[in-house]
């Protein structure tokens, strides 16, 4: 009986790892994927990081940050290639708003040291397109 035990468990082990081996995709793909239906504004230089909602790593390459149904991207000027998801940002704001010439601390989640900062650009508003009026 213990035999048949390991082995069902086995097996549903064996069975659920592709589940549990989530496909990573690269950079560009995750990022267009989440901006999937959503148009670009025009950049602007600050937004109000508390009205911020979530923020999200994309690794590498932008930092998202959902205000109310807008998404926010910043795909900062210096130090993008290292954004990780396992980051905690740091952010110091000087007045009250996070604005293209700050910089971001980067700091490893699991060890709590510094690894690196970012300095931001512009952030790109994207929202979903508005319903066209019916008559």
């Amino acid at each position: 009986m213990r035999k048949i035990l390991t082995a069902a468990a086995l097996a549903a082990l064996t069975l659920s790892s592709p589940v549990l081996a989530k496909d990573k995709l690269s950079p560009d793909a995750e990022l267009a994927k989440l901006l999937q239906g959503r148009v670009a504004g025009k950049p602007v230089n600050c937004i109000n990081p508390t009205n911020a909602w979530s923020t999200r790593i994309v690794e590498g390459k932008a930092i998202v940050y959902q205000v109310g149904g807008t998404l926010y991207v910043n795909q900062p000027r210096s130090g993008a290639e290292n954004l990780s998801d396992d980051d905690i940002l740091v952010t110091r704001i000087y007045g009250s708003q996070l604005c293209s010439i700050d910089s971001i601390r980067l700091v490893d989640r699991y060890s709590g040291f510094p690894r690196n900062f970012v300095i931001l650009d512009k952030f790109v508003p994207y929202a979903k397109p508005k319903a066209g009026r019916t008559s």
